[in-house]
């Protein structure tokens, strides 16, 4: 069975109190995106040493392999279910270190995927619980749809804001932002606008409303970044920013604009959500 893990944006990102065990609570409007990832995996019915044989292409992973998503969620449910081997391969198309979920997406996606694959028959509920011991943003991809998202990140709901029919541009420079990295030079603001509020903005006033606490330090420490994010403004973006903890920055627009020759050295993706 094949899976398509797609990435993820935020919309906005305010990061609120730390909590007793050790996370920050935190508000966000998380958009599917359409860049996908491919994770296949199958029963392996020989005699195998190891229960798992995991392979990767695309893209390359940094880091001990054992430590990847898609292998948590398979030990997680195994320790459970007691699961047959398998094969698992991880095709990587969506970036890392770049702030679009790509390895919550595949942890999520191998959590639904094994679910079906063996008929564990458990229902969304179950899953967003497992997928929540996987990381803060793996609960989203289990119903995968516009939400705005707090706690820290495991309280999700339905979420009006509509950006459908818009055009977005993403650029990412191939600069890995570490989430502990973001976290240690988080440079939180007063909340100036409730950002649950913001399917109620008129999109003329994203551009001054909507705010990502992560963007401050990672734009002053990344000059690059900062330019990136002004050129998609100077391009007619109704809104530019980082999404999530950086480093990838991305436009809204009405209509799809013409990509800059300085954008075409990192690694762009175009789409109309």
């Amino acid at each position: 069975m094949i899976v398509y893990p797609n990435a993820k944006i935020n919309i906005g990102l305010k990061v609120l109190e730390k909590r007793k065990d050790g996370y920050h609570n935190l508000e966000s409007h998380f958009i599917p995106l359409p860049w996908y990832d491919a994770l296949e995996i199958i029963e392996n019915k020989k005699p195998v040493k190891k229960k798992v044989q995991f392979t990767t292409t695309g893209l390359p992973i940094a880091g001990d392999p054992n430590t990847n998503l898609c292998l948590k969620a398979y030990r997680l449910l195994d320790l459970d279910f007691d699961l047959p081997p398998i094969k698992m391969h991880l095709h990587k198309e969506i970036p890392m270190g770049a702030g679009l979920g790509g390895g919550s997406s595949d942890g999520a996606f191998a959590l639904k995927l094994l679910n079906d694959l063996f008929e564990l028959n458990l229902n969304a509920t179950a899953l967003k619980k497992y997928a929540a011991q996987l990381g803060s943003d793996c609960p989203f991809f289990i119903q995968n749809k516009n939400s705005f998202v707090t706690g820290r990140g495991e309280k999700i709901t339905n979420s009006l804001l509509d950006v459908s029919g818009m055009h977005i541009v993403v650029i990412y420079p191939s600069l890995h932002i570490s989430t502990g990295e973001a976290y240690q030079n988080i440079q939180r603001t007063p909340i100036r606008h409730e950002l649950k509020s913001l399917p109620t903005w008129t999109k003329k006033t994203w551009s001054k409303r909507i705010e990502n606490d992560f963007e401050g330090y990672a734009l002053e420490r990344y000059p690059m970044l900062s330019s990136i994010k002004e050129s998609l403004y100077q391009k007619g973006a109704i809104y530019a920013g980082m999404s999530g903890s950086g480093s990838a920055m991305f436009g809204l627009f009405e209509t799809a604009p013409k990509l800059l020759p300085s954008w075409k050295k990192h690694i762009v993706f175009q789409a109309i959500l």
